[in-house]
């Protein structure tokens, strides 16, 4: 199994360290270092946008929800209130 193939599988934390381990070796490392951190940083780059685009979706689907209940709640005061 390639390292790649467990990006998707890493959490939050362990992407993040990866990257910051990626981009250091990518300028610090060996030859074979650098092409690999070079390599693996596209993959790194796009789950983590890809997961933020996820938060932001759920980010918003809870807001909608969120106003939803509340029209709801506020129609039933009026309601209850005549």
């Amino acid at each position: 199994m390639d390292l790649s193939d467990k990006i998707p599988g890493m959490t939050d934390a362990a992407l993040d360290n990866l990257r910051v381990n990626a981009e250091r070796l990518g300028q610090a490392g060996s030859p074979s270092q650098r092409t690999a951190a070079t390599a693996i940083l596209p993959a790194i780059e796009a789950e983590q946008t890809t997961r933020k685009a996820a938060k932001r979706e759920r980010s918003a689907e809870a807001s909608r929800a969120a106003g939803v209940k509340r029209r709801a709640s506020k129609k039933e005061a009026a309601t209850a209130a005549t």
